[in-house]
């Protein structure tokens, strides 16, 4: 039942992510609105318990499985290791490289996959880039992935020598994220205008590199406001039928010392989705 799906819950975000006023709330919340209810589990129950954790956590998430027979976790997996026979065929999701009218390059990913497979992917959508009048990078789709990954796109972007992105903060401790340094010359020349297109589709990492190429002033943001997910999570069963995914640190820019938790990315070229790449270019030609 209800009640003891949000007990587990409510345990995970006491145990998991560092002291924090946001996640204390977060908890309170859950336990105020959907203690008390004994009803079953459904899809739509897990709505309900999103939306009011969302005035919290944007990345808290729950899927419903009515079909779930495993126990719930009693200690956090973690994430499994990625795989390569999944990764390859999809190109790391990396959509699509495609040159348009008057030399603009536009670079769709999906998502970032581990960089250890997703690293020659990249570098050939990046090759396939050079010279280009400007660049397009569309997040339009990406949910995120791995902020290793996230590091390295923003490289590419900001500059052969390292940078210093975010700080994760962790229960036990704070991992820095920094561009790495590349090889003089691989970085998209600084003068070469470069858009990124997001929608209310772009999602967790995919929503840190928008923010941290626009904190950095590298790059105009085009399209809609992004959901305003943040915090770094992992995948916990909290019922036989539903799995969560629940954070585990929280995340601070580097430059702005704020991230985009709750707000979102707010493009500075505002308009559909659907239109973000006419606006990109009419917006670079002006």
């Amino acid at each position: 039942m209800i009640s003891a799906l949000i007990t587990r819950l409510a345990g995970w975000l006491r145990s998991l992510p560092p002291p924090h006023e946001r996640y204390e709330q977060l908890a309170a919340a859950l336990v105020r609105d959907f203690g008390g209810r004994a009803d079953p589990i459904t899809a739509a129950a897990c709505a309900e318990i999103e939306r009011v954790a969302w005035r919290y956590s944007r990345h808290l998430l729950l899927t419903f499985d009515p079909d779930g027979t495993d126990p719930p976790h009693e200690v956090a997996p973690g994430w499994p290791e990625p795989d390569p026979a999944v990764i390859g065929p999809a190109a790391a999701q990396v959509r699509e490289v495609s040159r348009l009218d008057g030399g603009a390059c536009l670079i769709r990913v999906d998502g970032f996959d581990a960089l250890r497979i997703a690293q020659p992917y990249l570098d050939g959508a990046f090759a396939l880039a050079r010279g280009a009048t400007r660049i397009l990078l569309d997040l339009r789709a990406n949910g995120g992935g791995h902020p290793e990954t996230v590091a390295y796109i923003a490289a590419r972007l900001l500059g052969d020598q390292a940078t210093h992105l975010s700080d994760v903060t962790y229960r036990d401790h704070t991992r820095q994220w920094w561009t790495p340094d590349l090889p003089e010359g691989t970085a998209v020349p600084v003068e070469t205008p470069v858009a990124v297109l997001v929608s209310r589709r772009t999602f967790s990492s995919g929503e840190a590199l928008a923010y941290h190429l626009w904190a950095r002033g590298r790059v105009t943001v085009v399209g809609e406001r992004t959901p305003g997910a943040a915090d770094h999570i992992t995948e916990i069963r909290l019922a036989p039928t539903v799995v969560g995914q629940v954070p585990i640190g929280y995340v601070t820019d580097a430059l702005t010392g704020t991230s985009w938790e709750g707000g979102g990315v707010v493009p500075r070229v505002e308009c559909p989705a659907s239109e973000a790449v006419s606006a990109a270019l009419e917006h670079g030609s002006k």
